[in-house]
């Protein structure tokens, strides 16, 4: 494990650690990492510049060089007519036509969030991640998991890199792993890629003043015993997400809601003015901006991503909770509608 402070500072980290690799066993030119449009990876030069947000890049003359992006796997928004897992696979075969295209002599890895969070909730077709897995091995791609978001239960399993059942080679968390309640974050290196860093004749020249600090492992070791005394991901499993699952799919019966997706304790759903074509709402609406104000104002949290609403209860919510979250998340989207047809 390498401390860092923040999920942004891993990403940092993960830039310099996979291009030391390669350049440890003898092939510098594995320079390139590859990430993919939408995706969110902090806000540093170097988080922003894997991050895939044209309005980041466009602050600061990002992205930085040998960062390169794909196409997300958006079926909702982009795959619309394509059966979800042909979509799955188109999306996750441009890694692999991007390899070809630079060289694999060129490539370092490949990064990407097991769910894309700030970008929308976008839950990945389950044709997808067997294929990145293939290609990666394939190739000789570094895979990096950026669990920042996912990981410490938020899919069920304490990262979603198990629920996918992918093996990445490099892990980057933060966020859950004190539950917030002070910044920690760390990259999670698996033991071929930390002997070669280890081994090298050049020791890895990074580090930040606050890493690994004594007061937030405190804080992350408390954290995780309470996780695992309270049993809290296999409730959130076995019972609360698959409420959860069910209460959130209740959404799609409004008139306004053209998709309603979960995984585990993350959900998303469509704002469309059309159902059966799933039209999108003018944009001059800025109808996500009305439900999220909505939401606050019934008293729930849900954050708008253009027209997509999305959401991350606490892992600990009980089913009465869920109950009331749903009723007021169908108050608050009435509310909007009524707005939006004045």
């Amino acid at each position: 494990m390498f401390f860092t402070g923040s999920g942004s500072e891993c990403n940092d980290t993960v830039v310099r650690m996979v291009r030391h690799y390669w350049t440890s066993l003898g092939k510098p030119n594995k320079q390139t990492i590859i990430s993919r449009k939408n995706a969110y990876h902090g806000s540093t030069m170097a988080g922003a510049s894997l991050g895939g947000m044209a309005f980041m890049h466009a602050q600061g003359g990002l992205p930085l060089p040998n960062i390169t992006h794909i196409d997300q796997p958006y079926h909702f928004g982009e795959g619309q007519g394509m059966d979800a897992n042909e979509f799955g696979l188109e999306r996750a075969r441009q890694l692999e036509a991007k390899i070809l295209e630079l060289g694999e002599e060129n490539v370092a890895a490949f990064i990407a969030e097991p769910i894309q969070g700030a970008g929308g909730v976008i839950i990945p077709p389950d044709s997808y991640w067997p294929e990145i897995q293939r290609i990666c091995d394939k190739y000789e791609i570094l895979l990096i998991a950026d669990e920042v978001i996912c990981g410490f239960g938020r899919t069920g399993e304490w990262f979603a890199s198990q629920t996918y059942n992918i093996k990445p080679d490099l892990m980057c968390m933060a966020k859950g792993i004190t539950s917030g309640y002070l910044p920690l974050g760390g990259v999670m290196v698996r033991d071929h890629v930390a002997k070669v860093l280890t081994d090298a004749d050049t020791e890895f020249a990074h580090g930040f003043t606050y890493s690994g600090h004594p007061a937030a492992c405190a804080v992350a070791i408390a954290n995780i015993k309470e996780m695992q005394n309270r049993n809290i991901i296999n409730q959130l499993r076995e019972d609360t997400a698959p409420y959860f699952a069910s209460r959130w799919s209740e959404l799609l019966e409004h008139p306004m809601v053209g998709e309603a997706r979960t995984k585990g304790l993350v959900g998303a759903i469509e704002l469309v003015k059309d159902k059966q074509t799933n039209e999108r709402y003018h944009k001059d609406l800025d109808v996500g901006t009305r439900c999220r104000e909505n939401c606050f104002n019934s008293g729930v949290v849900l954050r708008a991503v253009g027209d997509t609403m999305i959401c991350s209860p606490p892992l600990i919510i009980t089913r009465d909770e869920i109950d009331e979250f749903i009723e007021k998340a169908k108050l608050a989207l009435d509310k909007t509608l009524a707005d939006v047809s004045q």
